[in-house]
């Protein structure tokens, strides 16, 4: 008998690693913060295994997700992604990840960090779930709304609720794995 894990990630080799090693582990660096912003900002609208098939494409297209130096980026650099087949080509997207860096940046100069930022909504402590199927998680929440207002306020493009909420299960803050799920009381 093999391991118990949540439904959406059973039968892929890459979703299960995913699954496994990193989903709703609670994160705490802004570079991996940033990251996941990015991955989920390129998700909008598409399913989360076309871009983590795309990952490592994208961490060589964005200089390894560096927010300071994606903040630099200029017009020659943004077409140049643009042509870059091995990451999604969406223009509107692309312009975010960049404008999301100088936000970031803002978020850090203000609460000394990101993390302290982000998991102030929490007061640091990761929302437990009881999910007895992964369909059961809410595409979005009252906080998801509240967080996606406050970023859009400081200048953040698509982070709409929706994308808040995956992006709260991708970095631990708020534990969605099933509860028959190996990894549910292990994060």
């Amino acid at each position: 008998m093999g391991i118990n894990r949540c439904g959406w990630c059973e039968g892929d080799a890459l979703y299960e690693a995913y699954h496994d090693e990193e989903w709703g582990v609670p994160v705490y660096d802004d570079d991996t913060f940033f990251e996941f912003l990015v991955l989920e900002t390129f998700q909008a609208g598409l399913s989360w295994i076309t871009v983590l098939r795309k990952r490592e494409n994208f961490r060589k297209a964005f200089d390894n997700f560096d927010y300071k130096t994606i903040a630099d980026y200029e017009q020659d650099k943004i077409e140049e992604l643009l042509q870059d087949a091995g990451i999604i080509r969406n223009k509107l997207k692309v312009n975010a990840t960049v404008t999301n860096a100088h936000a970031f940046i803002k978020i850090q100069d203000e609460f000394g960090s990101f993390s302290d930022y982000i998991w102030g909504f929490v007061d640091g402590k990761p929302i437990k779930n009881a999910l007895k199927d992964y369909r059961d998680a809410p595409a979005n929440t009252p906080l998801s709304d509240t967080i996606s207002k406050d970023l859009k306020k400081r200048g953040f493009k698509f982070v709409g609720t929706t994308v808040v909420y995956a992006f709260m299960q991708a970095t631990g803050i708020v534990n969605d794995h099933e509860v028959s799920c190996f990894r549910y009381d292990e994060v």
